[in-house]
């Protein structure tokens, strides 16, 4: 059963001050989720000065990496929907003295992104998203020319065995996964919405990375 969005707040309110550990755990399965997220982010070709926008940025875990690529003269903006994954990346923030990082508590179903950010990415969070669809194409059409989107995710692995797949969404469970958003596609929506750059799976296809890009000739939507 899928969670609504309350569920999913109070499910990740739960969470929170354990989160991180939780989210290393995944790598005494065999899965490199830290070189996941760094793929993720080397996908956006971001440079010094450039603004990002992190959907679902939970705890910060994925603040370290940007900053490699806008630095001090960049900005980056995390929005994530629950209150207390926030409090703990506004200390990590807090922390390491990154003055260039906005959090934002918002559903980002509802939350607009700012017009000619250049680079937009989610891990582990937008399938969570029954409206992923219109997140993805709102997004897409206020990136900058040339700006990217990526998302990196779980999906339904092709030639698993059935008790396989649903041991490993019981796994998950935690995390709100359930078989129920295998019918979640947020890559089909990027080849929708934007040029496809990039698409790569991991861990046998439980795992996936798409990269869309605004194409340079299309024109800014109206403020």
């Amino acid at each position: 059963m899928t969670l609504d969005k309350q569920e999913t707040r109070n499910l990740y309110r739960k969470r929170a001050r354990r989160y991180d550990v939780a989210v290393q755990f995944l790598r005494l399965l065999g899965l490199r989720i830290n070189r996941y997220r760094q793929d993720t982010i080397a996908s956006l070709h971001l440079r010094p000065g450039n603004v990002a926008v992190e959907l679902g940025c939970g705890t910060g875990l994925n603040f370290q990496y940007v900053r490699r690529f806008i630095g001090p003269s960049g900005k980056l903006i995390g929005v994530d929907l629950t209150d207390s994954m926030l409090h703990v990346a506004s200390a990590r923030v807090e922390r390491e003295g990154w003055a260039n990082i906005e959090l934002v508590e918002a559903d980002i179903a509802q939350w607009e992104v700012g017009l000619d950010e250049y680079g937009v990415y989610s891990t582990l969070a937008l399938t969570l998203v029954p409206e992923y669809d219109d997140v993805i194409e709102r997004a897409g059409r206020r990136l900058a020319s040339g700006g990217r989107l990526a998302v990196f995710d779980m999906k339904e692995p092709h030639g698993w065995p059935h008790w396989l797949v649903r041991f490993a969404a019981w796994l998950n469970r935690p995390f709100g996964v359930s078989l129920e958003l295998a019918d979640r596609h947020p890559w089909e929506s990027i080849r929708r919405h934007l040029v496809e750059v990039q698409f790569r799976e991991y861990y046998g296809g439980a795992l996936y990375l798409s990269v869309g890009e605004r194409p340079s000739s299309r024109p800014f939507p109206a403020p």
